[in-house]
């Protein structure tokens, strides 16, 4: 590409992307020459579209690499996928969506190169794979950053040479992370769109179809009205979830790397049918290092999500069909199945079909409740669970509330939306049951009376 067509290029990308349709707010922020900006946007109000078109556009005037960090691999992945869209809408010569180098490809990073040099570049967030680079930065849905103080840390000197530019953007995930507390920060320029602002500048969506979808005000406050909730009564903050989270785990299950595996598995299974999810949840047993006495082995085991399947208004028949494909698996060794209500039958039969050495009907009582949501909470917070980096996982996980009774008993509870009754977590927690009696339980036997001897003798 030729010097005059870069500097065209340059021209066009100065005056604005006339060829892309952008509502107020939107075309608010990609023109904003603000070097450090905090936006906090409704979910669906185009907030990832219009902060990866400013940072288009923004390197090609500046010609600095422009680094995206997000959440995780796949919206690392659908991040740059617009990108790439803005350059060709504008006309800008630019490569393919390439792996990167080295760590970066490692990470799961990707990379875009244009014709004038520049790099713009997306990582999935990770304080270890983002220090060394030099160029303006995004951090997208930063409030769902694993480790956003140490990301923080590694990536702020990125911009300081050479007046590097920073854009924070999210929606609102709590007040115990690094998000919230940055929108009293003097030195960034504010933006805050909630969903009815949206819809007065043009957005095509019915807000109460919308309300009346999601089925849970709390969550439509937050994700839409862009509150910042007080956490006190969640069982689990979202610091406590965000640090279960990799970004290398798939949600499916690897079902030809399932037939392989090696390790135990564990298995919870939460029934519904009508109204909740049918939540299978798979848990691989990581074994504590060798070398290791047995009472330090029994504390440092981990799990692992290995994939968890999901059914909504599923006929029996299909249930059944999905949870004898799970116990199918060779190394499975234990699996509980809530038997509670309507999930007698389908526990009773999948008992009957693997053996009651395999498959534990549960009774999920108040008290047991508590303690399988204890046991949760406890390997959580020890850096003893690895889940998928999925929203919806996330906000099942945190919609677990401590409600204290009128008579001071403390009772777990979650609201019933359209997403289900919090079927994820309890899923997890049987799965997690199942591992923690079958790792650290009594070892069980079998008395077969006194020994008996062919024949008398002398002994």
């Amino acid at each position: 590409m030729s010097e005059t067509a870069i500097q065209e290029g340059e021209s066009q990308a100065v005056a604005g992307p006339s060829c892309i349709q952008l509502l107020p707010y939107q075309e608010q922020l990609v023109r904003s020459e603000s070097r450090f900006t905090w936006i906090c946007w409704a979910r669906q109000t185009g907030k990832s579209f219009a902060l990866s078109l400013r940072r288009v556009m923004h390197g090609v005037v500046r010609r600095r690499t422009q680094l995206f960090l997000s959440a995780g691999l796949r919206q690392t992945r659908e991040l740059m996928l617009k990108v790439r869209q803005h350059c060709q809408a504008m006309g800008i010569q630019a490569g393919p969506i390439e792996s990167g180098c080295g760590s970066q490809r490692r990470a799961g990073g990707a990379q875009i190169q244009l014709a004038s040099g520049v790099r713009l570049i997306g990582l999935p967030a990770n304080p270890e794979t983002v220090r060394g680079f030099t160029g303006d930065v995004a951090l997208d849905e930063f409030a769902m950053h694993k480790d956003d103080r140490a990301i923080w840390a590694a990536i702020f000197p990125t911009i300081l040479r050479g007046g590097g530019q920073l854009d924070v953007a999210s929606t609102p995930k709590g007040k115990d992370n690094l998000f919230y507390h940055l929108r009293s920060n003097e030195s960034f320029a504010r933006s805050t769109v909630t969903l009815p602002q949206a819809i007065e500048q043009g957005l095509d969506l019915d807000i109460d179809a919308v309300r009346a979808a999601m089925g849970d005000d709390e969550l439509f406050r937050q994700e839409f009205l862009c509150e910042f909730l007080d956490e006190s009564e969640a069982f689990l903050p979202y610091r406590v979830i965000a640090a279960c989270e990799d970004c290398g785990i798939d949600r499916h299950p690897d079902w030809p790397a399932l037939l392989e595996e090696r390790g135990d598995l564990y298995v919870g299974i939460d029934v519904g049918r009508k109204r909740d999810f049918t939540v299978i949840w798979l848990w691989r047993l990581q074994e504590a290092p060798a070398g290791m006495d047995a009472a330090a082995r029994q504390r440092n085991w981990s799990l692992r999500c290995v994939g968890l399947i999901e059914m909504s208004g599923a006929p029996f028949t299909e249930q059944q069909e999905a949870i004898r494909r799970v116990l199918a698996l060779r190394c499975v060794r234990r699996c509980c199945i809530d038997a509670t209500g309507m999930g007698l039958p389908l526990a009773e039969w999948a008992q009957q079909e693997c053996g009651r050495g395999r498959v534990e009907t549960v009774n999920v009582t108040a008290g047991l409740k508590g303690q399988m949501a204890g046991q949760v909470r406890r390997l959580a917070e020890e850096g003893r669970l690895r889940i998928p980096a999925d929203e919806a996982i996330r906000n099942d996980w945190h919609s677990v509330r401590r409600i204290v009774s009128a008579g001071g008993v403390l009772r777990l509870d979650s609201a019933r939306r359209e997403g289900g009754h919090a079927d994820r977590f309890w899923a997890a927690a049987l799965g997690v049951y199942a591992a923690d009696g079958g790792v650290t339980g009594p070892v069980e036997y079998l008395s077969a009376g006194p020994l008996r001897f062919a024949r008398k003798g002398t002994w």
